[in-house]
């Protein structure tokens, strides 16, 4: 566990050493391990220590002021990852980068855009990076160290001859990103066919309306709740560990109330739920043969979904029909209070079978309504809501030999591919959902057929996304970034509304990035992903959320939310583009990790601002809360 900073503040550290070290030094070293003790403290960790040794050693290779090479660089690898001997080395004393047009049928290098469709643009620096320019580089910039830092095999950084050199190479790589990922030139015309023009400010942070972020941070220092407020020094502390029963957790669902529910391969373990966690070994059902009713056709393999309803007594489980695909053709339905599945539900329209990708609640507090009975349905085309009674409001007999079918009571299915992948509600039932080309669009709590705001993407696919209680903040998940859009407006009668209850026109603020370090993203994995991004949990107007969480790899990434609404924050100074916020704590787990939630605010005790954070990995189970003390 540890702050982004801590690994990153390597380039502005002191150094020990008189000496020079290089990447071909290392790896020998390495490779034969002949490393001294003198030589490991003696070698200069910090880039900006490494040019001051170059400099003093007068090296003969071209001046500063005169390099006698187009886009000359230096460039540098970190080794050592997140260890004590961690340190940047030179890879290339003095090198050249160039953007180069790759054709998709042959791989060779083309100077001009023929096969534009088929063809993307890499970057080559010196004879050690060649690397498709792309979100999964991680670009990081630091404007006052005319230095990028970025991941291809490894974490290397580039320093620049001069300010304009920097700001040439941020400007052409911003190009052939945006080239890369939407298939146009970037040109002022293609920005606008691809964000149109009310969110031209997405393409242009620099001339977008910020200030309803402005407010947020005022309102925000001026809430009357009186928990205390997340500052940068608090510390995760691990409360709870214990082995699952049953092993391979595959999902975790929390309850605001008494228990949360762990399910897995072989069933679902009830844990009760403390201020300082979850904990304990409590019931536990099996899936087997006697809890589940025969005959229905409805395939059965472990749940990958858990929604909780009816005051957490009962559960409905959806089991995809395909391995690795999140499809549902019905639902199977647990009554926790006696450990039984009482029936299996069938997803039909107009007597017509169709599918489900997901479910979930009607609004933030719905699964503690002990009266509820309808939930929300979303497919690739399809926006529902489902009602377990009949047609004409009775609860249905489940006793009968035939598999009961849930009462389509709201929707749309839309004709043309709207690709929707998740969804999530706000706490007056509002309606959020991601798709596959990166769009966000939001539902009023009484209609599904038009959204009433669409925001475009930034080129990568949604695949999870959620929402604030009080519907000003949607947050969407991507493999590589955190989005997050602020959904307040001013209409023409000068009300502050949010997107979810009118069109935002053009004063639209520009969103910002939450992402991982080059150097922690490479450390997280070559296929490590951002996975499940929420905020912490409120149900109850006036509170406000107050971290945000995602889970990546054997990570799990918690931001200050109210350090990423500060737009003065040190992390967005120098930045080009959106801002992106690098500072964020880690719990680091020994496995994959499954999920990462804040359980429910009514849990925060006294001397913490946050309920605890319960981390799953397929094995095990943490509880952590976070120390308001140092």
């Amino acid at each position: 566990m540890g702050g982004a900073h801590s690994r990153e503040d390597l380039d502005i550290s002191d150094s020990e050493s008189d000496g020079e070290e290089n990447y071909q030094d290392v790896v020998e070293e390495e490779e034969n391990g002949e490393r001294s003790s003198e030589r490991r403290t003696k070698t200069p960790s910090s880039i900006d220590e490494v040019d001051a040794k170059l400099r003093a050693l007068k090296l003969k290779y071209p001046s500063q002021s005169h390099p006698t090479i187009p886009n000359a660089v230096k460039l540098y690898l970190h080794i050592g990852g997140n260890t004590p001997k961690a340190k940047w080395v030179v890879s290339e004393k003095l090198t050249s980068y160039s953007f180069l047009k790759i054709c998709g049928n042959d791989g060779s290098d083309e100077e001009d855009d023929e096969e534009e469709r088929e063809s993307y643009w890499v970057l080559k620096v010196g004879s050690n990076v060649r690397a498709k320019v792309g979100l999964e580089m991680q670009l990081k910039t630091f404007g006052d160290q005319r230095r990028v830092d970025f991941v291809s095999q490894g974490v290397w950084a580039m320093k620049f001859i001069s300010d304009d050199d920097y700001r040439s190479f941020v400007g052409k790589f911003q190009d052939c990103l945006f080239e890369n990922t939407h298939g146009f030139e970037s040109t002022d015309a293609n920005k606008l066919k691809v964000y149109g023009k009310d969110f031209i400010g997405w393409a242009k942070p620099e001339v977008a309306d910020d200030s309803m972020w402005e407010d947020a941070e005022d309102g925000f220092l001026k809430s009357p709740d009186p928990v205390t407020p997340a500052r940068a020094s608090q510390d995760l502390r691990e409360e709870f560990e214990e082995a699952a029963d049953g092993g391979g957790i595959q999902s975790l669902a929390l309850g605001a109330l008494d228990n949360s529910f762990l399910v897995n391969n072989s069933g679902i373990q009830v844990v009760k739920n403390f201020s300082h966690g979850i904990q304990g070994k409590g019931v536990f059902v099996n899936f087997d043969n006697g809890n589940c009713r025969g005959g229905s056709g409805l395939e059965y393999s472990t749940p990958k979904k858990a929604l909780l309803m009816r005051a957490e007594t009962n559960m409905l489980l959806m089991s995809p029909m395909t391995e690795g695909k999140p499809h549902a053709r019905g639902l199977h339905h647990l009554d926790i209070e006696t450990g039984k599945i009482v029936t299996e539900w069938k997803f039909e329209k107009d007597g017509t079978d169709i599918s489900m990708r997901d479910i979930t609640n009607d609004n933030k507090g719905a699964q503690m309504d002990p009266s509820g009975s309808t939930f929300l349905g979303l497919d690739d085309n399809r926006l529902c809501r489902w009602d377990m009674r009949d047609r004409n409001g009775m609860v249905q007999n489940l006793t009968g030999a035939s598999t009961p079918v849930l009462n389509w009571t709201q929707g749309h299915q839309f004709s043309r591919g709207t690709n929707f992948q998740c969804f999530a509600t706000a706490g007056d039932g509002s309606i959020v959902v991601g798709s596959f080309d990166g769009k966000i669009r939001l539902y009023s709590n009484n209609t599904m057929r038009q959204a009433k705001t669409a925001f475009p993407g930034l080129g990568s696919p949604i695949t999870h996304v959620d929402v604030t209680f009080d519907g000003k903040w949607i947050l969407g998940t991507t493999d590589t970034y955190l989005i997050l859009i602020n959904t307040l407006f001013v209409d023409k009668d000068g009300k502050t509304k949010t997107g979810f209850a009118g069109r935002m026109g053009n004063r639209i603020s520009a969103p910002r990035l939450l992402k991982l370090t080059p150097l922690d993203s490479h450390l997280a994995g070559v296929n490590n992903k951002f996975r499940g991004a929420q905020f912490s949990w409120v149900t109850e107007n006036g509170k406000q959320e107050r971290h945000l969480v995602a889970t990546v790899g054997k990570f799990s990434v918690i931001w200050n939310f109210q350090q990423v609404k500060n737009g003065s924050h040190e992390c967005y100074h120098n930045q080009v583009g959106l801002k992106s916020c690098y500072c964020y704590k880690i719990v680091l787990k020994d496995d994959s990790i499954v999920d990462s939630r804040f359980m429910h605010d009514k849990f925060a005790v006294s001397e913490s601002p946050e309920a605890p954070l319960v981390v799953a990995t397929h094995m095990k189970v943490s509880s952590f809360s976070i120390s308001s003390k140092r």
